[in-house]
Parts: C-alpha cells; sequence; structure tokens
C-alpha cells in the first residue's frame, strides 16, 4: 500500500476545501470542518451515516442512548390514540409523552387504559391513586389535594392522567406516563404518571398518578381518550432500555 506522508496539506488558495477521495466517496476539510457523509471505525463499522443535510440514519446501537422513539401518533379530533405493536420484552421501561393534548369538549378527563389481548379489549383490573396541586391565575385559589374520585380500586375503567382540561384555543394539557416491564408473566404492572394541564376555570393544574395493572398477563397495548368527546394533540411512545 502506497504511503503519502506531509507535514501540511493545504488548500490551493484560502478560499478552497481540502477533498480526498473520488467524486462518490469524499472526505473535505474545510476550515475547521472534517465532512463525511459516512463515519467508520477503524474495524471498518459503521458509526453513524449522515444524508447530507443533518439528519442521521443507520446510528451504531452503542451510540444511540438509552431512549429510543418508537413511534408517534397525532389525534386531529380523534376520539382516541392507541398504540397496539412494539409493547413487549425489548425494553424494560416503556415511556408515553403527551403534547399539546386539546380537547373538542370543555371540562373532560384525559385517560388510559391497557390491554393484555393486543387492544381487542382494555379492561386490566388496576388499584391506583391521584393527587393534584393547582393555582388559579387570578391568584384566588391555590392548593394540594388527593381526589378520591380519582382513583381506582380494583377497577377496569380508564385511568385519569389530566382533570378538567379546558377546550379554548390556547388551552392544553402535557405530560408523561411510565410503564414498567410490561411483558412480565410473573409481576403486577406498574406506572405512574405526570401531568400539567391549563385547567378550564383558568388555573394550573399539576396532577400525580400512580398504581398498577393488577394482572400477571403481558401488556402489550395502551388506549388514551377524552372522558367525552374528540381530541387534538400527539403522544409518543420510547422504549428506555
Amino acid at each position: 500500500m502506497s504511503k503519502v506522508y506531509a507535514d501540511n496539506i493545504e488548500p490551493r488558495n484560502s478560499s478552497m476545501d481540502v477533498t480526498i477521495g473520488t467524486s462518490t466517496n469524499t472526505v473535505t476539510l474545510a476550515g475547521n470542518d472534517l465532512r463525511a457523509n459516512t463515519v467508520k471505525d477503524s474495524g471498518g463499522n459503521t458509526l453513524w451515516t449522515s444524508d447530507g443535510s443533518g439528519n442521521l440514519s443507520s446510528v451504531n446501537s452503542a451510540l444511540a442512548g438509552n431512549l429510543i422513539l418508537l413511534s408517534t401518533q397525532t389525534a386531529s379530533g380523534s376520539s382516541s390514540l392507541s398504540f397496539t405493536t412494539l409493547i413487549d420484552s425489548t425494553y424494560d421501561v416503556y415511556i408515553f409523552k403527551f403534547y399539546d393534548i386539546n380537547p373538542a369538549t370543555d371540562t373532560v378527563l384525559f385517560q388510559f387504559n391497557v390491554s393484555t389481548d393486543g387492544g381487542s379489549n382494555y379492561n386490566v383490573t388496576k388499584t391506583t391513586s391521584f393527587f393534584y396541586s393547582y393555582h388559579f391565575e387570578s391568584d384566588a385559589y391555590s392548593g394540594l389535594g388527593y381526589i378520591t374520585g380519582s382513583d381506582l380500586a380494583q377497577s377496569t375503567s380508564y385511568q385519569q392522567l389530566m382533570r378538567d382540561v379546558g377546550n379554548g384555543s390556547d388551552e392544553c394539557g402535557t405530560g408523561e406516563l411510565y410503564l414498567f416491564n410490561p411483558a412480565s408473566t410473573t409481576y403486577v404492572k406498574q406506572f405512574y404518571a405526570r401531568t400539567e394541564t391549563y385547567e378550564a376555570r383558568s388555573s394550573i393544574e399539576e396532577c400525580y398518578s400512580a398504581g398498577y395493572g393488577n394482572t400477571t398477563s403481558a401488556i402489550n397495548a395502551i388506549s388514551f381518550k377524552m372522558s367525552s368527546g374528540n381530541f387534538d394533540g400527539i403522544i409518543k411512545m420510547y422504549g428506555l432500555l
């Protein structure tokens, strides 16, 4: 193999780049930048590939991080959003993130349920707890409270995540839900959630819910909906190693 030894490689003038390789397989030195669409290690293993516009693909799993985006669903006047695939033993924790949940009906609840039969039925028995803090824009009321009517005791009903969500054009709810080890066939399925809501009475509500699905069957689907009417918003599902 031929070798080139040099103390310096410089462009012909300061406005030019230095390009090494053929037209279809190049490495470019531009100022202080090293530019290449595919980066490999000394063993020839691809670390990542770019499309030249900043979008990465073929990212080596060692660099991908622990939080993996699995699915994104968008509600637009939808009665519900359901995730019926990709919930399995691949990840120990599944995280659902809620963005701009805006109901068509004022003062409704955002809630969820889970399934052991791929979404044919959302009726897993659950025991849960629920509390919240609130503060009105007017500063007239604020506080912290436990709401007995918002928790479940061995019930197959949907569990509340947000309360009294406003349907105004600037009103919405956000938050996240953690579901632990849903593929287990030994233990119950625990979860916790934290959400923030622009409440219909012009206040902020921060809601906390937690509990478990009282089943040793694997949970493989989850459904989100309002207590009444349709909604807009985005829900993303992540896997956490």
